[in-house]
């Protein structure tokens, strides 16, 4: 796998780079380009640029079929803390994605066994995921993929970590009492079946995550280090992000950037 670290803006290479994938992609009549599509703070920039570049002219979302990882159970999709709601405000409403070629799990579901078998069914129906985009967790997890997690596993509810709901109680107002317990998520499986991965970290708190997937073996206890058993996926980050690699590798890095390479590229 590639690691990417850049002075870049993330979300703007990011968006750049799904905007070239979408016009490379050959359509077929009956099977859209299919994105996974993930949420949390880092990604909000690359909607941001995804909407931008809709608005412009440049990038055309009526062909195209959407998966997000994961939702929290309990939430409705109206509920502001839901990922159904995110999706909407920060992606959803800038562009020309019909409702009908959107999918995300039903956190209400009456049978959320029966709805994570049903997601798993349907991106098999549309012949499986191009690109799959993705943040990463501070402790190393993918979607909501905590520590431990198989890397065959499948589309299932999850019990969430503490430190994973302290995470994203900013969501939450701070109130880390209001983040549910449990959510909806894609496998790791899910995810390695993909085409492509491309997952961005940023910021010194994804730095540890970083550095481990660099210098580490593949183990469960660090789900991110899955995406080196997969043969086309990429890790994009900022240099804060990489902050933890080891000075061998941040000198190889600088010399990339001093020869106008960039984003550097190491491969894992």
């Amino acid at each position: 796998m590639r690691l990417l670290i850049t002075q870049q803006d993330l979300g703007n290479w990011a968006a750049n780079y799904i905007c070239q994938k979408i016009h490379a992609f050959e359509p077929s009549s009956q099977k859209p380009f299919v994105l996974g599509l993930p949420t949390g703070g880092t990604v909000e920039g690359m909607y941001a640029h995804l909407c931008q570049l809709h608005q412009q002219g440049q990038l055309d979302f009526s062909h195209i079929c959407t998966f997000n990882m994961d939702e929290y159970a309990g939430l409705s999709a109206e509920n502001p803390h839901s990922y159904h709601f995110y999706m909407k405000h920060h992606l959803f409403d800038g562009i020309n994605l019909p409702p009908s070629q959107r999918h995300i799990l039903n956190g209400q579901a009456a049978d959320l066994q029966a709805e994570c078998a049903a997601y798993e069914q349907a991106i098999a129906a549309v012949g499986g995921i191009h690109l799959f985009l993705g943040g990463v967790g501070r402790n190393g997890h993918i979607a909501f993929n905590e520590p431990g997690s198989s890397f065959s596993s499948r589309t299932r509810p999850v019990t969430l970590e503490e430190n994973t709901r302290q995470a994203n109680a900013r969501f939450f107002d701070g109130d880390v009492s209001q983040v549910p317990t449990h959510a909806l998520s894609v496998g790791i499986g899910t995810v390695l079946d993909a085409k492509e991965i491309l997952f961005l970290a940023s910021g010194e708190a994804k730095a540890q995550a970083v550095a481990r997937l660099a210098l580490g073996g593949i183990t469960p206890n660090w789900p991110i280090t899955a995406l080196k058993t997969h043969a086309n996926a990429t890790l994009l980050v900022d240099r804060a992000a990489a902050s933890a690699l080891p000075e061998a590798l941040q000198t190889q890095i600088q010399h990339q950037f001093e020869d106008k390479t960039d984003p550097a590229v190491i491969t894992l």
